[in-house]
């Protein structure tokens, strides 16, 4: 299905988060942004793997070869979505974390995606998660780092009364990658009530669409952009109201859905129902 343009006031950036074609190479996915006039990708995994400094290992010589491969494309690298939890995390995960530092320093990539991690209601879980963002913050002073990190709404962070909780601890340049089918969905909220509590905070937002009927994994069903319940027209109005300078993603989560139609599909579907 090649896609239909149909105009409508646009969102600063929009990208896809290649969990939902991570069986592709890396030309693969730039080919699959470009065709459908995508401004960025965050990059979740490549060529079957999601262990991506594993990868771009094999694939480049140095980071600094990396960043050449972008110097002329069009199609940017807006985030590295790596598996780190701020709580429940271990030495190993630490490890595992830095090795991305170099490919997004190299690249000039502004982010790194973690998850927020179980239990952040609670003493324990808020305590593992704070002393996370300590850690990583003595590390970036340390080393002049550019990259910063943003905690994605994902497991504990489904909510307001979580969120505000979790950022009135945080530090106060505590960035957000902002879920918003989670809080919708399991948060029961309305897009536009938890922008209006979190905005100020949100670096990246996640969008995706579902109907109210359960799949068997959980209590409703993705379909493609546009064909379901989700208000993106509402959060599109507040985003552009506000003047959102942020990225807005596809998260088309095909890796753990493999049922789903392509990205493709779904990135086609978002333009032919004006979607974002």
């Amino acid at each position: 299905m090649n896609p239909v343009m149909i105009s409508a006031p646009s969102l600063s950036s929009r990208a896809f988060s290649t969990l939902g074609c991570a069986d592709l190479s890396l030309e693969q996915i730039l080919d699959l942004a470009r065709r459908h006039q995508i401004d960025a990708v965050e990059i979740r995994g490549i060529d079957g793997t999601i262990k991506t400094p594993e990868r771009l290992e094999e694939l480049f010589a140095s980071p600094n070869d990396f960043k050449a491969r972008f110097q002329n494309d069009p199609v940017r690298i807006c985030a590295l979505d790596t598996s780190f939890r701020l709580a429940g995390n271990t030495d190993s995960d630490r490890a595992t974390l830095l090795r991305y530092v170099p490919w997004v320093e190299a690249m000039g990539i502004p982010r790194l995606r973690v998850f927020d991690g179980s239990g952040l209601s609670e003493a324990t879980g808020l305590s593992q998660a704070l002393d996370a963002l300590s850690w990583w913050r003595g590390l970036r002073a340390q080393h002049g780092w550019q990259v910063d990190l943003m905690v994605e709404t994902h497991s504990s962070l489904t909510n307001t009364p979580a969120l505000l909780n979790f950022l009135s601890h945080a530090p106060a340049d505590t960035s957000l990658l902002w879920d918003s089918h989670h809080t919708w969905r399991l948060g029961g909220e309305s897009p536009e009530d938890t922008w209006r509590a979190i905005g100020s905070r949100v670096v990246h937002i996640h969008v995706k669409d579902s109907v109210s009927k359960p799949d068997g994994k959980n209590p409703y069903t993705y379909v493609p952009c546009g064909q379901g319940e989700f208000p993106m027209r509402a959060l599109r109005h507040a985003l552009i109201q506000d003047a959102y300078r942020g990225v807005v993603s596809l998260e088309w989560e095909r890796l753990w859905h493999p049922e789903l139609p392509s990205l493709d599909h779904a990135l086609s579907s978002a333009s032919i129902h004006n979607w974002w």
